[in-house]
């Protein structure tokens, strides 16, 4: 996996939160998550044909069922024709999600030409916040300690808090832990992450924090009890240059009426 020019940015893909039901058309607070997806799908295939990877960061699907999975994959390689990668969020089944093969989707760990791509998994079975494990934590570090290429960090859950009380409580357990081991390599150059669908952008250390869009119902920034936010979904896109820098920008889909009820209180 490289770039046709050697100075040409590789340009990476962040989608998350689908929350895809078992059978298309399911809904979560009166949005039917297939039908953003594929509008964000559709936008993508329009602006984004030239794309190297696709990283998925968790809550793909809504109650881990194996038919949402393969559902996922299959409408995301008829709309764009690069490689997709994925770790699991707190609404997925970690062990579904290993049934497929590496050739279908990537896991753990991408090496680039002139990057590397970890993807961390933090989801805690039948729990709403994050953790690093132990073994997942020793695995980072081996890596880091290993290979000495410009890293861009995946994970599910936000590891420092984002404004929202109510989402703020389930953030990754061990976060300082977590960063401050990011912390101690210079080749670290972002942490990137799904779960408060909402963009956010921060900065620890040397290194950039940043959080993406859902590609279905978006969270309220800065709200202290659970709210929806009226903005559209959307992706984050980052764009990896040879020489270790990094750009990255969030792209929403053209305004659309969905049947989102944003009355409600939580799901």
């Amino acid at each position: 996996m490289h770039n046709i020019d050697n100075n040409s940015p590789f340009r990476l893909i962040q989608i998350t939160d689908t929350h895809l039901g078992a059978r298309p058309g399911e809904q979560l607070l009166g949005l039917d998550t297939e039908e953003s997806f594929f509008d964000v799908l559709h936008t993508l295939k329009l602006m984004e044909s030239k794309s190297n990877l696709v990283v998925a960061s968790g809550d793909i699907a809504s109650e881990g069922r194996l038919e949402a999975y393969e559902r996922f994959l299959k409408a995301v390689k008829n709309h764009l024709p690069c490689p997709i990668g994925w770790l699991a969020g707190n609404h997925d089944l970690d062990s579904v999600m290993r049934q497929f093969p590496a050739n279908q989707v990537k896991r753990d760990y991408i090496e680039l030409e002139h990057w590397q791509i970890i993807l961390l998994d933090s989801s805690v079975p039948g729990y709403e916040y994050g953790e690093i494990s132990q073994p997942e934590l020793e695995r980072l570090q081996s890596i880091l300690d290993h290979c000495g290429k410009p890293a861009l960090v995946f994970v599910h859950h936000q590891p420092v808090a984002i404004g929202c009380d109510w989402i703020d409580q389930y953030l990754i357990k061990n976060a300082p832990i977590l960063l401050d081991t990011l912390a101690q390599y210079p080749c670290v150059k972002g942490l990137s992450w799904g779960h408060v669908h909402q963009e956010f952008v921060s900065q620890y250390s040397h290194f950039s924090l940043y959080s993406s869009p859902s590609t279905c119902i978006q969270f309220k920034p800065n709200s202290r009890e659970f709210a929806l936010d009226e903005k559209m979904p959307g992706y984050r896109w980052f764009e990896l240059y040879p020489d270790g820098r990094l750009v990255t920008g969030v792209e929403r889909i053209a305004q659309k009426a969905y049947g989102i009820d944003f009355a409600s209180a939580g799901y």
